[in-house]
């Protein structure tokens, strides 16, 4: 029985047992309270749809080659700001090689969902003072792709990744000069790392 049943029909409750019923009564609405906080927090920190580029959530490492030559490095893509935005964060390293120096390349990436169009974008700095403002779309055969739009007569840029197969991935970055096609500038391949 109730404390409230067993006062309101007049029993005696014993001291110990009615500060137990009143403890579990009050830890009952505890835990239903903090259960419907919980619940609300994981509404709003409820993850965005990444479309195309959802696969590329993770850390990966790899290897790649071209015209800076044959480099090593890995780079992460993180949801941040209550999984709003998603950070890639990177770096390659190209050792000394043919009379050029070691080379490590730094850069940073934050892919947003427009505002008024909701379409997929992103903003890319490095550590060669490159600013890049992408458009992101899915990739002819599955993956995505980051590519600047502008007229032909500007630089242009276009990064693809695609998926081949469970963790693993092939990326290919292309320059395309004004005035001209797009050319490869390097290309590689990567891997989830195992604690993803």
């Amino acid at each position: 029985m109730s404390l409230h049943r067993a006062v309101l029909a007049g029993e005696s409750v014993c001291p110990t047992n009615a500060i137990l019923m009143v403890m579990k009564l009050i830890m009952k609405r505890l835990l239903l309270w903090a259960m419907v906080c919980l619940f609300s927090l994981s509404l709003s920190f409820a993850a965005e749809d990444w479309g195309p580029a959802q696969f590329l959530i993770g850390h990966w490492t790899g290897d790649g080659t071209g015209q800076p030559g044959q480099g090593t490095g890995s780079f992460s893509f993180t949801p941040d700001l209550q999984g709003k935005v998603v950070v890639r964060k990177g770096f390659a390293a190209y050792p000394a090689a043919n009379g050029k120096p070691a080379v490590r390349h730094e850069d940073l990436m934050i892919v947003y969902r427009d505002e008024n169009s909701r379409q997929l974008r992103a903003m890319y700095f490095d550590s060669e003072n490159h600013v890049i403002a992408y458009s992101v779309k899915p990739a002819d055969g599955g993956g995505v792709v980051f590519v600047t739009e502008g007229p032909s007569d500007t630089m242009r840029y276009r990064l693809t990744y695609s998926s081949t197969g469970a963790g693993r991935l092939k990326l290919k970055f292309e320059i395309a000069p004004p005035g001209k096609d797009f050319a490869t500038y390097l290309e590689g391949t990567a891997h989830r790392d195992p604690a993803n």
